[in-house]
């Protein structure tokens, strides 16, 4: 049987991640990236983790927002970051390039992983954070539970349709994992459909003519806004009496961590509902 730490490492040449040496576990951990954050937050061990970033406390867009409040937050800039000695950074690749150079630069230790756009690519997330953390036993239970908890939530029979739309318009395509979550939930993504990969604009009119058995919309924030304007459209609140309507948080769609059963199940509980 592969161990654990091989398997670790196996990961993360696969998620193109280069891991430090095998040493000691990091003491003083800081996180700048909001997936990163949540991850490190069920695996650290305690006094570990010594910052997370600045959106990990917005419980519009992070699933542990309570948690994450008993940490001082960075706002991803190296000389913050670096003053509070860390000897481990966790990023994203899409993270500030700039901040991240000069970390190294000054000789701190920075993982980066890559975006999960795939149901599929969790536990190996899981599991390379784990390894950089020095905790591969609690990434492995971690990821034994995501894999449990995604049994049985994947859709049988026949697939309905729905659309993804947020403030301007925005929406979800082909390669996204919110278009993983709604083909393993049950349905056809408009987005995808209608040819857009990743993330882009989907035109009301074009929404309206694809008549989507649900359409899945996101918490407004708090106040209001230009880009929300959309989602009170007349055309699009009579499409709405006609489709089924499931209201999320991005919180819970964001990030490629075990929170994202949350938005799997609620998606499947839309697509029962349509029966």
């Amino acid at each position: 049987m592969i161990s654990a730490l091989r398997r670790g490492a196996l990961t993360a040449l696969a998620l193109g991640v280069a891991l430090p040496a095998a040493a000691e576990p990091p003491a003083r951990v800081v996180s700048m990236n909001l997936c990163t954050d949540q991850i490190a937050l069920m695996l650290a061990a305690p006094g570990q983790l010594i910052s997370v970033s600045r959106l990990a406390v917005d419980p519009l867009s992070s699933s542990m927002a309570a948690e994450a409040a008993a940490y001082p937050p960075n706002r991803g800039q190296a000389e913050q970051i670096f003053l509070m000695k860390p000897d481990l950074v966790l990023a994203s690749t899409y993270s500030s390039i700039s901040s991240v150079a000069l970390l190294r630069d000054l000789g701190v230790t920075v993982v980066q992983v890559e975006p999960v756009n795939a149901l599929s690519q969790v536990e190996a997330q899981i599991l390379t954070i784990g390894q950089a953390l020095g905790r591969e036993t609690q990434a492995e239970a971690l990821a034994a539970e995501f894999r449990e908890g995604l049994k049985g939530l994947t859709w049988q029979g026949e697939l309905a349709t729905a659309a993804m739309y947020y403030p301007n318009g925005y929406t979800s395509g082909a390669g996204s994992l919110a278009d993983d979550v709604l083909r393993t939930a049950g349905f056809h993504n408009i987005g995808a459909e209608l040819g857009l990969t990743g993330g882009g604009t989907l035109p009301l009119e074009r929404l309206v003519m694809a008549q989507p058995d649900v359409i899945v919309t996101s918490t407004p924030y708090p106040g209001g806004s230009r880009s929300e304007e959309l989602l009170n459209h007349p055309a699009l609140a009579e499409l709405r009496q006609e489709a089924g309507l499931a209201t999320t948080t991005d919180a819970d769609w964001v990030c490629g961590t075990p929170h994202i059963l949350r938005a799997l199940r609620s998606m499947r509980d839309a697509r029962e509902a349509l029966e």
